[in-house]
């Protein structure tokens, strides 16, 4: 990796992102709980939730990852409240196709993930950057099984 993809993928703004990383708490009594790790890097994200008339009420996350990782955290939880869980796995998928396929930038709430484009190349990046959404989807999921 060239100093000039460092700098691209290791942006101001991400760094930015992740050291202003909201939701940080982990919730006291969530109805749901999903730890997800990258093998690769050893990556760990650990998502609370609480759900509320199908939409996330309440949310607090344990980071362990790479920059990027945090970068993508931060988005998500800065969103997250009032979403339901379709609105989240569309933005994960979104996620999911810009990185591995050159797709778009994910729609509203989340495009601020478009900050993360510049990984595409880096094809190990990006399990850590879906860490948070996987987290979350399988917290969500937990609680559609027990419904």
């Amino acid at each position: 990796m060239s100093d000039t993809d460092m700098i691209d993928l290791y942006s101001g703004r991400i760094l930015a992102m992740a050291t202003d990383m909201p939701r940080t708490a982990r919730l006291s009594a969530p109805q749901a709980t999903a730890r997800k790790r990258s093998p690769l890097c050893g990556s760990t994200v650990t998502v609370d939730v609480m759900l509320s008339e199908g939409k996330v009420s309440d949310y607090g996350q344990d980071v362990k990852a790479c920059v990027l990782g945090q970068a993508a955290a931060a988005v998500i939880g800065a969103q997250i409240i009032g979403l339901t869980p379709d609105q989240i796995r569309k933005g994960r998928d979104q996620l999911h196709a810009m990185l591995k396929d050159g797709g778009a930038v994910p729609d509203a709430p989340f495009d601020a993930l478009e900050v993360l484009r510049p990984a595409r190349d880096y094809k190990n990046r990006h399990a850590s950057i879906m860490l948070a959404f996987d987290a979350t989807l399988a917290a969500l999921a937990e609680l559609e099984t027990d419904a």
